[in-house]
């Protein structure tokens, strides 16, 4: 992972507004793998991602359901949490693999709890990677990744 960006949040808006303010900046076919611990504000990010990209959506964490789409946008958002599986062959039996396939991608896709799947994601992509500095502040990290393709 090359690191592009760091960022120091003091609070949920402000984490939701880099979310906000990067969507601004991408088109479609991109991957966003979104790392941290519980609570960390994964999904504020896509709260705010997906409000920047121009949808009044009410965005949930896909914990129960697994993916979430959002399409009120100027693209559709995937948002995965892959949480509660236990492993990369879940997530193929799903169909998740098309998801990364960046040729025919017509969103963005963000996956919260990537590591739950390791060598799903082969495609180029973008790691956030969210760190808890204390009970308020949050360190924001870009980076990107080639893929292993």
């Amino acid at each position: 992972m090359e690191e592009v960006l760091s960022i120091v949040t003091k609070n949920e808006n402000e984490t939701m507004l880099v979310g906000e303010k990067l969507a601004k900046t991408v088109g479609k076919g991109v991957v966003f793998t979104l790392v941290g611990d519980l609570g960390a504000g994964k999904t504020h990010f896509v709260k705010g991602f997906v409000k920047g990209l121009g949808s009044d959506e009410l965005v949930t964490s896909p914990t129960f359901t697994l993916l979430n789409v959002y399409e009120r946008g100027k693209m559709p958002v995937y948002h995965f949490d892959m949480y509660r599986l236990e492993d990369v062959s879940e997530a193929q039996e799903l169909g998740f693999d098309e998801y990364f396939d960046l040729k025919s991608l017509d969103g963005v896709v963000l996956v919260e709890w990537p590591e739950k799947v390791e060598g799903l994601i082969n495609c180029p992509h973008i790691q956030i990677k969210i760190e808890d500095i204390d009970s308020s502040k949050r360190k924001i990290v870009i980076a990107s990744n080639g893929g292993e393709k």
